[in-house]
């Protein structure tokens, strides 16, 4: 998947908001003040989202692009290698249960 496709996409979730806390290389894509994605601008390009810690285990053995989040919390973090063979289309569902996730832990 494209970073500007994976950018926009973002952007066009409620609320959600770009920042650049880490450097403009890695753009953090937040909702209500609380990350649900960080970009990796450097190649390989990749994406790191929130996950259940069950799928993320999950996702992690069905594609060799998926592997726990690169420093983040590997229970809940997964990284997925844009420049691969997953379909656009599961990047963004995984996209939107992580910006879900972030929404459920804000609404509690």
């Amino acid at each position: 998947m494209d970073i500007e496709k994976v950018r926009l996409y973002c952007l066009s979730k409620e609320n959600a908001e770009e920042t650049i806390p880490f450097g403009d290389d890695a753009p953090v894509y937040k909702v209500h003040g609380k990350m649900f994605l960080l970009l990796n601008l450097n190649r390989p390009f990749s994406i790191n989202v929130k996950c259940d810690p069950e799928k993320a285990l999950e996702l992690r053995e069905q594609y060799p692009s998926v592997t726990p989040g690169y420093h983040m919390n590997k229970k809940h973090w997964n990284t997925v290698q844009l420049e691969s063979n997953i379909a656009p289309k599961l990047i963004c569902e995984w996209i939107d249960d992580s910006y879900n996730l972030v929404v459920g832990k804000k609404k509690q």
